[in-house]
């Protein structure tokens, strides 16, 4: 067995509750290979280690290539005793291999919480005792999210570190332990790129690490087959400093071992746009993104001068369950979930649906529910299957006989002020979010299921005028998708 393979008998029953997912090794040697020149003595921190494999290929990769490393002192931290004696025999064959090429390999596995004691030695907290320091970090941390009141986040607090997921928290402690140009390579979820919960953490991120590559996988999940992730994930190689380069490398693979990987350079500028206060990272990886973010950057109209906001739905099923009914009766408004969505229109009601249809309509329940007009409506979550990342719907109200509506929590809706749009303006809308310059532009910064409110915000958008023209000009909303590029595009092409 390579070192640093998991055992057949690593469970993964733990996977959900620690948000832990073992590097596959072609993976882990892909990541090691992104080093640039390191130390005669490389300090390397290998945080949440698993089974090891991480630091195990960096070593195979040092004993292979040979680049004047004289010794590796490798400290790993791994939480789960179910592995650790895994993890304490991939170090051994690595001290083993080492020992072969003349380098001189220590190892220090802490069976202990890497945000705590950390967290704790970097606010010098414990008992006064400073924190190490690296040359080198390589690293998957755990992917899982944290509660504001938990131990994980308060202990991150304490060193001005503000985040809701584990894998954060690991990447802005570990760039406070490396050394000035110590290098990180990490796969995280591709999450943190866009959106506010993450805002505070790109902040800190830029300020402070220097990207000099990105790595994308083809497919969804590819870097985890067979854990069910959901999320895309990035490899990045970056170096600690807080000036940023003038270009860095965008590559691309499909996740498997001797797949061809494709590389771009591309200006930093095009990534992290100079002027946006969000710090969206935007990471190009078709030769259409290059083309949407050309026609996206010629669109100046924000949301709210459209006098337009798009709000997440406020019908939270689980809150209202008492209120919630699975077919229409006397006293309920309708209640749209995406499975109402069908051909760009709203149908309503599914009997058959798995999903509930109606919702009461009294004292309780009518600050959750929106008058009836004229919505566009698109879902929050869109499975790995669908084709677009984004999906909208027009809601019409001569579909549906009634004067209040619920907005199911799945959904985002854009209204003027809580109340509905113009007909062409909403269908020009609808034909805009539909398009596939704006999905492929939304790829750029998104890499996740999800698409939040704050997102749709961020996007700039055609005028108003504009917007009602290409409305005017919808039929229908079940048209093909070239038909709805070509409407696009037209007028896109027509800005003067």
């Amino acid at each position: 067995m390579p070192i640093g393979a998991a055992p057949e008998s690593a469970t993964r029953k733990r996977q959900g509750e620690l948000g832990q997912f073992l590097t596959p090794l072609p993976i882990a040697d892909f990541m090691a290979s992104l080093f640039a020149q390191l130390p005669n003595v490389v300090r390397i921190l290998d945080a949440g280690a698993g089974t090891g494999s991480l630091t195990s290929a960096f070593v195979s990769r040092l004993c292979k290539e040979n680049e004047g490393v004289s010794a590796v002192e490798a400290t790993l931290f791994e939480i789960d005793p179910l592995i650790q004696n895994a993890l304490a025999e991939a170090m051994n064959d690595c001290q083993r291999v080492c020992a072969e090429a003349g380098i001189h390999f220590t190892f220090t596995i802490h069976a202990a919480d890497f945000i705590q004691e950390m967290s704790a030695r970097l606010a010098d907290n414990l008992f006064g005792t400073k924190p190490p320091t690296f040359d080198a970090a390589i690293v998957n941390p755990p992917y899982h999210k944290i509660r504001m009141d938990s131990a994980e986040r308060r202990s991150l607090r304490h060193v001005g570190v503000e985040t809701s997921n584990l894998y954060a928290g690991f990447i802005a402690l570990i760039q406070r332990l490396l050394v000035a140009d110590g290098q990180l390579v990490g796969i995280t979820p591709r999450s943190f790129c866009n959106g506010p919960y993450f805002r505070s953490f790109r902040e800190d991120f830029l300020a402070n690490l220097e990207i000099q590559r990105i790595h994308l996988f083809e497919s969804r999940g590819a870097a985890f087959r067979g854990d069910n992730v959901l999320q895309e994930n990035i490899i990045f190689h970056a170096i600690k400093g807080n000036k940023q380069p003038h270009e860095l490398i965008i590559s691309t693979s499909s996740g498997e071992h001797g797949d061809v990987v494709t590389e771009q350079v591309v200006p930093f500028a095009e990534v992290v746009h100079k002027n946006d206060p969000e710090k969206f990272i935007h990471i190009p990886s078709a030769s259409g993104h290059a083309t949407a973010k050309k026609a996206m950057d010629g669109l100046h109209t924000s949301l709210a001068s459209l006098g337009l906001t798009v709000s997440t739905g406020p019908v939270v099923d689980f809150r209202l369950k008492d209120a919630i009914r699975w077919q229409p009766e006397k006293g309920t408004v309708p209640l749209l979930y995406p499975s109402h969505f069908n051909g760009g229109t709203v149908h309503w009601p599914k009997p058959d649906a798995r999903k509930p249809n109606a919702i009461l309509n009294n004292e309780e329940t009518r600050r959750w529910l929106v008058r009836s007009g004229v919505y566009l409506l698109t879902k929050r979550f869109t499975s790995k299957e669908e084709r677009r990342r984004l999906v909208a719907c027009l809601f019409d109200p001569q579909d549906l006989d009634a004067e209040w509506i619920g907005f199911e929590n799945h959904l985002n809706y854009y209204h003027a002020n809580g109340h509905g749009l113009d007909r062409n303006l909403a269908l020009g809308l609808f034909a805009f979010l539909n398009s596939t310059v704006v999905d492929q532009y939304f790829r750029r910064f998104s890499g996740h299921t999800q698409v939040n409110a704050a997102d749709l915000r961020k996007l700039t958008y055609p005028d108003r005028k504009t917007l009602q023209a290409m409305g005017a000009e919808m039929k229908r909303l079940d048209e093909p998708q070239e038909k709805i590029d070509e409407l696009v595009e037209k007028y896109l092409h027509a800005r003067p």
